[in-house]
């Protein structure tokens, strides 16, 4: 037996002669279990916004993206795309081409993304689930060439769904020389007509300046002939991403990249998890506060039974033993502060993933209307272990001062 901790046990439910003692363990308890549930609801509110993140981009960005390690284009060979629709698991193969352009309809004009795309990208990407208007996404004719542009893009210049002139679009001549005099002359124009629908898309960031275009008409406003940007990927729904992407990499070598979507996305996702982490210590910080609540009670409780660490001394005991038994006292406080918290959190994060109770407000701005949330088991852990660490180093030191002052004699 555990002498030590049993001694300990029977401290932390027994009734001490003055009552204050126990009304400050159960605060204590209550500091470490707040902190606790505090910790596991914003940790799995951050899980909860990494998730909405990642369902933006469903329609839109490919599984795998191949990309040149260097430059912004390069020339795909016909050899390697047969190579990797050859892959087990991959669906679909798209070539496309993307940069930035200018944008200019009647006296509206604005920055936008052009992303030329080959006759795949329908079969890539499933785009005419989010298209407002004519159901039907057509790129080019006999007769013109045609852009799909976010909805928010199509308010900044003004449009409407069915616009009756072509939008002007303008992308410099690189290499060239500034014509002061004439500076259009920098630039190549190409004119794009509406198909008579917009692509609506969560992500402001491409509805409010991508413009859909035929990798043909891309390559004839960049000044390009055979290059692309990248190579896109759609796999099946049972391949394995992570197994296919290794795969695809083996193939093309060290001169290419190739990204998942949460990678495609890195500077989103990284910021969520910045802001994880530094809610992370801000909370570790709160929690060593709640647990210095425990040093208030436990050195009432030293100075409370002096008398039996006497006692036990005169029976055999040593100094660290009775040492001991205030450091579990400690550590015990802390545990059950911790376990109650972590059960309180799982239960309130599981309430609102099914109920939605806490709501964002905004009366339907958000594309949410209530706080998303995920519960991990990593986060479980890591919580747990971090007031386990918390509460021990928070403890271990004053209690031996402590009852190196108020005990040994």
């Amino acid at each position: 037996m555990n002498l030590p901790f049993y001694i300990a046990r029977r401290y932390l439910f027994s009734k001490k002669s003055v009552g204050a003692i126990n009304i400050i363990s159960g605060i204590s308890v209550c500091g470490v279990a707040l902190a606790t549930l505090a910790l596991v609801c914003t940790l799995s509110v951050f899980n909860g916004f990494h998730d909405l993140i990642a369902s933006f981009f469903t329609h839109f960005d490919p599984d795998l993206k191949v990309e040149a390690a260097k430059g912004k284009t390069f020339v795909p060979d016909s050899a390697l795309v047969a190579s990797i629709q050859a892959t087990p698991g991959v669906q679909v193969v798209s070539l496309t081409l993307e940069d930035d352009a200018m944008a200019r309809y009647k006296e509206q004009q604005t920055m936008v993304t052009i992303k030329g795309v080959d006759d795949n990208f329908l079969a890539l990407t499933n785009i005419e689930e989010i298209l407002y208007g004519s159901p039907q996404f057509k790129l080019y004719d006999a007769v013109a060439d045609y852009g799909v542009m976010g909805q928010q893009l199509m308010y900044i210049l003004g449009t409407g769904v069915q616009p009756y002139d072509p939008i002007e679009i303008y992308a410099p001549r690189i290499g060239t020389k500034v014509n002061m005099s004439n500076p259009l002359a920098n630039f190549r124009r190409q004119p794009l007509y509406s198909p008579g629908n917009v692509f609506n898309i969560n992500d402001s960031r491409y509805a409010s300046s991508y413009i859909i275009a035929s990798l043909d008409y891309a390559r004839r406003l960049f000044g390009y002939t055979t290059e692309v940007s990248a190579i896109e990927l759609r796999l099946h729904s049972e391949a394995d991403i992570a197994a296919v992407k290794r795969t695809v990499a083996t193939l093309v070598g060290d001169g290419f990249t190739v990204k998942d979507r949460y990678e495609q996305q890195a500077d989103t996702f990284k910021v969520v998890q910045i802001e994880k982490f530094i809610s992370y210590l801000f909370l570790c910080f709160i929690l060593m506060v709640a647990c210095f609540n425990i040093i208030s009670s436990v050195s009432m409780l030293i100075l409370d039974k002096r008398d039996n660490a006497d006692t036990l001394r005169c029976l055999g005991a040593s100094d660290r033993l009775v040492a001991r038994i205030f450091i579990y006292e400690g550590n015990l406080i802390a545990l059950l502060g911790a376990v109650t918290g972590l059960v309180l959190g799982v239960i309130l994060c599981l309430l609102q993933q099914q109920f939605g109770i806490i709501g964002l407000g905004g009366d339907g701005q958000f594309v949410v209307d209530a706080y998303p949330v995920r519960v991990k088991l990593t986060d479980i852990l890591l919580v747990f272990v971090s007031v386990v660490v918390v509460s021990a180093l928070s403890v271990w030191l004053p209690i031996r001062l402590v009852n190196k002052y108020f005990i040994k004699r």
